[in-house]
């Protein structure tokens, strides 16, 4: 029975999942995008939330919060400084997770996780990549093709 249990174990044990979502937590602030499996995306999804709402407050003990759960002090500061200001009129939903392809090696559902207002300079298609059975032709062999 799963009475109050919240959250995904994800194959791992309490101390290895928490620094797991530190780390991804940590890696889109820092990129503004991340690509993870669907299942790691919906779980971090909330904890990227919550740090979004702490650097809204902008005070002291929010800070160190963020400190306490971001592993790098520069990420902790372009959140607080950049991040924080894009979402001020906004009171929710600040990450998106779109669905993208199938990992070749194991099958496993990849999503695209992304703060909802990018920077400008931050690409905003995300294309699935092509696999094995989606290879592209070499142009040589297409003119090859052509001669023929």
């Amino acid at each position: 029975m799963r009475h109050r249990t919240a959250g995904r174990p994800l194959g791992r044990n309490s101390s290895h999942r928490r620094a797991l979502f530190r780390a991804l937590v940590t890696s889109l602030f820092e990129h503004e995008r991340i690509e993870t499996t669907v299942p790691k995306a919906k779980e971090v999804r909330t904890f990227a939330e919550k740090m979004i709402t702490l650097a809204k407050r902008g005070d002291l003990a929010a800070r160190r919060r963020a400190m306490a759960f971001i592993r790098k002090e520069s990420v902790v500061k372009t959140l607080f400084s950049e991040i924080a200001p894009r979402f001020a009129d906004r009171r929710g939903g600040y990450t998106r997770c779109m669905h993208t392809r199938r990992r070749v090696g194991d099958g496993a559902a990849m999503a695209v996780l992304e703060l909802t207002d990018l920077k400008p300079d931050v690409v905003t298609t995300a294309e699935p990549k092509k696999g094995k059975a989606g290879k592209k032709e070499k142009p040589a062999a297409k003119e090859k093709a052509k001669e023929a």
